[in-house]
């Protein structure tokens, strides 16, 4: 039985599409992992609460979605004789996968603010650094 909750509208099925795509198009474009794009747009747009956002964005990461993009990278690198490693590949996935499933366990003891307040600061973080403005932001704070 179909209760009216159950039911999404066509506005919401293609906003979570357009969330799915936009996650999918800078994954495969600069290497990010799609929680970067999913997460906040779940809570902004869909009003999910931090811990639902983080674990629908894990859920979209168990079926191979990124297949496509990951047959299609490893193909041009090839190609162009800088192979993608995939003992390294391999590696990774092992270390992610454990790395996962303890975070996962110590998120859901944190509560939703401090959990939104440790994801912003990890795409601070890593604005900063791949933008090189931690440098200058080191600089400015010695010369004071």
């Amino acid at each position: 039985m179909k209760t009216k909750e159950n039911i999404m509208s066509i506005q919401v099925v293609l906003l979570i599409l357009f969330i799915g795509f936009a996650a999918g198009i800078l994954s495969g474009l600069v290497g990010i992992g799609g929680g970067i794009v999913m997460v906040p747009a779940l809570v902004f747009f869909l009003h999910y609460t931090q811990h639902q956002a983080q674990g629908t964005s894990l859920a979209v990461l168990t079926l191979p979605v990124v297949i496509l993009a990951s047959l299609y990278y490893y193909k041009q690198c090839r190609l162009q004789g800088h192979p993608v490693d995939l003992r390294v590949a391999g590696l990774l996935a092992a270390g992610f996968l454990a790395g996962a499933f303890f975070g996962s366990k110590l998120a859901l003891n944190i509560e939703e603010q401090g959990l939104k307040k440790i994801f912003a600061l990890v795409l601070l973080f890593t604005a900063l650094k791949l933008s090189g403005w931690d440098k200058v932001l080191f600089q400015w704070i010695r010369k004071e």
